[in-house]
Formats: C-alpha cells, structure tokens, sequence
C-alpha cells in the first residue's frame, strides 16, 4: 500500500479521496489554488501545497506545478479524481519517469480511449456495436459532407479528444453543416487543444446506459452493473440512477457482457466507465470508454456495498481483487442529483458567493457528497458542481420519496442551486414511471416555458 498520495484535484472529489485515504491508513497531501486555499479538503488533508493562482490553466491543469508538489512532499502516488488532468496521457508519462503511481489504467489505455475515433475502432473491433460513423478524423467540411450523405441526416459532430459535451454540435441538415463544423472544432481546438473532429449517425431519444467495470494487474475483471444517465442537459448529467429503470433483462445481460468484453480487450485494469446509448428498440451502441472514476460512482457503491475509490487505490498499488463476479451482490435502487450552484430559471446561469447556511440532510438512506460549509465562498472559475445528494431504497419507488424527502430537507442559502429543479424534476410523472432519455430535460424546460 502506498505511504502518501497526492490529490491533484478539488471539490467534493478532493474531499472524498482524502476520506478514502484516511480510512485506508494513507496520508494525503490535497493541491489547491490561490482561490481553493480555504477549501474543505484542504482543512481535512494530512498536508496541502498551493500549485498556483485561481486560473485552472495555471494551478489544477499545470503538470510541472502537480508533479513538483508531488516529488516536494515525498508522495508515492498521485489521484487525478474526475476532469482536469485525469485522463491526460502526459500527467501518467511525467509519473512514471519520476517514479510516482498514476491511480488509474495504464496510460496505453487512457490514450486509446481518450482518441474517440480510435476507441470506436478498437471497440468494433471487439465484438461491440458502434454507431454509424467514421473512426478516422474528418479532413475538413468536405469530406464530413460526404460521410453525412453516406450515413443519413441528422448526424453528431465530436471532438477526437472530446468529452462533457464540448466539441460536439448536432446537424439536421446539408445547409447548417459547414458553419457547425467550424464551431465544433473551434470549440474542441479551445477545450482540448485538438480540433479534430468524426462524425456518426444522431440517435433522436436514445436513453444513456453505461457501466461500470473494474479490474486487478493479474487479468481479473468484474462488471458492478448499470446506471441510466439519461437526465442531461447539453450533454451534462443531471440525475443518475442504479439500476436503469425499465431495462430489459436480455438486454441488461449483452450490455454487461459487452463492457466485460471490451475491458478484457483492452487487458484493463483500475476502475472504467463503459458508456452506451440505446434506442427505442433496445438496441445498444458503444459511444466511449472513460478510464477515470465518474461522478456519479456513488450510486454504484449505494447498490453494491463497494468503495471504489478505496479500490482505486489498491487495485494500482497492486493488490489482487478480492471478489469474483459471483460476489457482487446487487441490493436496492440508488438516485444521485447533482446539486449545482445554477439558476435554473435563468438558463442555469452559473452563481457565485458565501454560503451563509449548508445544512444537508440525513436519515435512513441518504448520502451527500460535497465540500461545502457554512461560510465557504463558492469560486466562479471552475464547475459549478456543489455536491451530490444520494437516496438508497430496497426499490425505485423507495428511493424516489426518499429523495424527494431528502431535497425537502437540504438547506444552502447565499447562493442560488439546483435544488429545486431537482425539486420539480421528481415530481413529474413521466421521470416517475421510468420514460427517459436524452432529450427529456430539453423538452420537459420547453413545456415548462410554454406553461
């Protein structure tokens, strides 16, 4: 086991890996900025070292700054958590020179899986169905002309090294397609510094599907079931839940087939998110693979009694996993809401400000993430993700008045959240009966408007 890790991000993140380390008997050392210096998880951390200013570019994504306050408190290991650096191929190439443990898969894998295109290939290649498209980068608005008339309007424009929705542009026609292409990419060029883009056919509703796989260094892999993430909003997650509602048990079963399939090509190891998108006809497609922990892995520990940050941390220091998929035992339903500072009646523009009352809530059932506190001022340069709030029942109808209870409980006043969006969002009978998919909070916001 590792003696002292790094923890190179912020936030409820931050918070819960410093958590998992104290419990696992790891000292942690937490970077923060200049705006992060009165931070929860710097309060709570064993040691802390600022990496730089407010701007994310020059503290959170400033590599040297990272691995100097590595090697400077003699950490053996580093925990990228979820955004920023986690899935950068450069961060896991400096640990390794300089003889740090990158927590996560092996930076081969992360750099496959981080290409979009290449990971369509390699996961066709597989045995794992694929969305119409291309797998090599378009060369230009031309050549992306001719493989939308080859696969059929509407398509989806993605950025190669994309992710969180940035980078990716829908068209319904042969007229919007060139001024879409120049935004997209610009966008991608911005965002990833990589303007690349590929194409594949737009699915109108499809429900998000996706899960959860984790795996040792001696070739043992497990599946730890499904969540549905089909509550987004420009391709944002805004509610999760395990497991997806309404899922056939046939197509439950080749779905996690598939995410084991594609895991065991890829010979991986650590914790990975496979993430599908499915049609009305219950036909899945492989959209990409995220090598880091996701946000939303809370809902899967609620359902399988498992800490997965606390096996992040052993499966890269080594140890062997001690479960077979037999052992997975999954209990309940789980609903996360991410509570953002947002006003979701102005466009959920993002708020800023000093939090003058944090009071979760609690009880049989409920869980919240976060890393806020009364009194703590929320900085306006990084997401505006304040926490999760996470409800457990012995089934879905359970767990949705246990949620419902929970959001009627949580106070944070000073600054506008999404509470009660959330508030609404479980009130509405369709969400009830399990009918989702992507599109669902655009037209229910649209509804909402025209009322």
């Amino acid at each position: 086991m590792f003696a002292k890790i790094l923890v190179a991000n912020r936030g409820e993140i931050a918070v819960r890996i410093v958590r998992a380390c104290r419990e696992l008997g790891v000292r942690s050392v937490v970077t923060y900025s200049e705006a992060d210096r009165d931070s929860l998880a710097v309060r709570l951390a064993d040691e802390s070292v600022c990496i730089g200013p407010a701007a994310s570019g020059r503290s959170y994504l400033n590599t040297p700054s990272i691995i100097s306050a590595a090697m400077i408190a003699g950490c053996d290991a580093l925990h990228p958590g979820y955004g920023f650096l986690s899935e950068n191929t450069y961060l896991g190439e400096i640990c390794e020179r300089v003889g740090i443990a990158f927590i996560g898969p092996p930076r081969n894998v992360i750099e496959q899986m981080s290409d979009k295109a290449t990971a369509r290939k390699a996961m066709r290649d597989a045995g794992l169905p694929i969305i119409p498209g291309v797998e090599e980068p378009l060369a230009g608005v031309e050549r992306a002309a001719r493989t939308a008339r080859e696969i059929g309007y509407p398509v989806v424009l993605k950025a190669v090294a994309g992710g969180g929705g940035r980078g990716m542009r829908v068209v319904h026609s042969p007229e919007e397609l060139a001024g879409v292409f120049s935004l997209a990419s610009a966008e991608a060029e911005v965002a990833f510094k990589d303007g690349r883009m590929y194409m594949e056919k737009y699915l109108e509703r499809p429900r998000h599907v996706e899960v959860q796989v984790l795996g040792d260094k001696h070739g043992r892999i497990l599946h730890l079931g499904e969540r549905d993430c089909s509550l987004q909003r420009r391709y944002q997650k805004l509610v999760e839940e395990s497991p997806a509602p309404d899922l056939p048990s046939k197509t439950r079963d080749n779905i996690l087939k598939a995410a084991l399939r594609g895991a065991q090509r890829l010979r991986f190891h650590n914790v990975g998110t496979f993430e599908f998108l499915m049609d009305a006809s219950n036909h899945f497609y492989f959209v990409e693979m995220n090598t880091r922990i996701q946000v939303e892995h809370p809902v899967t520990e609620l359902v399988t009694g498992l800490d997965l940050i606390k096996w992040q941390i052993r499966l890269a220091a080594g140890e062997h996993l001690t479960l077979e998929q037999k052992d997975v035992r999954f209990r309940g339903h789980a609903v996360e809401c991410r509570i953002n500072a947002e006003d979701y009646e102005r466009e959920f523009r993002p708020q800023g400000g000093t939090v003058e009352m944090y009071l979760p809530p609690g009880g049989p059932g409920v869980r919240v993430d976060s890393h806020l506190y009364s009194g703590y001022t929320v900085p306006t340069y990084y997401d505006s993700l304040l926490g999760k709030l996470l409800a457990w029942g012995e089934d879905r109808e359970e767990a949705m008045r246990r949620m419902t209870r929970a959001l009627d409980e949580f106070v944070i006043s000073g600054v506008r959240t999404t509470i009660p969006f959330h508030r609404r969002i479980l009130e509405d009978p369709e969400f009830r009966a399990g009918r989702v998919h992507t599109r669902f909070i655009e037209e229910w916001l649209a509804g909402d408007q025209v009322a």
